[in-house]
């Protein structure tokens, strides 16, 4: 007998698939149960049935054609069909292993990931994903059917982070190889140099994607926030250091605030929509962020 792809995965794998999807699942509908309106934030409309005028109605709505044959006023009914194709990319560089808390930068990314997974496929929303580092070390197909979040997970859940990250190169392979227009959700720690890092966002933007970052950054990260002689151990192969904390937190901060400024400058310059995130935010402030963000695109596509 043939064995299933979760016979082929380690125990420890198989129980993180399952901690990703509990994760997601409880962070999409707690988010989705606080929303006033439909969660089905679509690109068009699509009719689905009649029902009976009531004071109140707009009358724009009424079907004419149905009351000359019925004599009856009859409303229109719509829902709001969601054809979008995302492409979800998460960075699986070395320095995503970072985490100062019980989870790291990776961790963090992946629940991201699986919670708009698990929101796209609700929406019945096509969406792939792809892994990466200094290149594309693994992806799935663009679908939109329910079962496609266990292909996701899985491949979320094998995942070691490791090697240097070349996101312009990634970037450029994207563009190259998504024909159909659609929107591109990048989830990194962005530590690359922001001049290769545009270069690959502006393709992107020159095929017309609609593009998403997703700037995750550990607690630690952005308060710097040591005490004491610390040992700083460089990840992707950026050296060591040794020394006290405290003497480096206003210049370390000071630069870590014109690199986030330059980030938010330009993705603005070139209509990209960016957020820097702490580990430690909640998820559905993810979420919120980039549904505000599809409503608006859906209404520049209406206009």
């Amino acid at each position: 007998m043939a064995k299933s792809f979760d016979d082929q995965l380690p125990p420890e794998a198989i129980s993180r698939i399952s901690r990703l999807e509990i994760q997601a699942r409880q962070v999409v509908e707690g988010f989705l149960s606080g929303q006033h309106r439909s969660p089905y934030f679509g690109q068009s409309i699509e009719f689905v049935q009649h029902r009976e005028y009531v004071a109140g109605d707009d009358i724009r709505r009424v079907d004419w054609k149905v009351w000359s044959k019925t004599d009856k006023y009859y409303i229109k009914q719509y829902e709001e069909e969601t054809n979008l194709r995302t492409s979800i990319l998460v960075d699986a560089s070395e320095s995503m292993q970072f985490g100062s808390g019980d989870s790291t930068k990776f961790d963090y990314a992946s629940t991201v990931a699986a919670a708009l997974t698990y929101l796209l496929l609700r929406q019945q929303d096509a969406v792939s994903l792809s892994i990466f580092d200094e290149e594309i070390r693994t992806r799935t197909p663009s679908r939109s059917q329910q079962t496609h979040l266990g292909a996701i997970l899985s491949v979320l859940a094998v995942q070691n982070p490791s090697q240097k990250t070349d996101m312009s190169q990634i970037l450029r392979a994207v563009a190259d190889e998504k024909s159909q227009r659609g929107m591109v959700v990048a989830i990194s720690d962005l530590f690359v140099p922001p001049d290769d890092l545009f270069k690959g966002l502006r393709m992107l933007r020159k095929r017309g994607h609609d593009v998403l970052l997703f700037h995750i950054l550990d607690d630690q990260e952005l308060d710097f926030d040591f005490s004491g002689t610390t040992r700083f151990e460089g990840l992707e192969e950026s050296g060591s250091l040794t020394c006290d904390p405290k003497s480096l937190r206003e210049g370390y901060q000071n630069a870590l605030q014109e690199f986030l400024e330059e980030l938010r400058t330009r993705c603005a310059r070139n209509v990209i929509d960016y957020q820097t995130i702490r580990t430690s935010e909640p998820i559905d402030a993810v979420l919120r962020h980039y549904m505000n963000h599809r409503v608006g695109l859906r209404g520049s596509l209406r206009q």
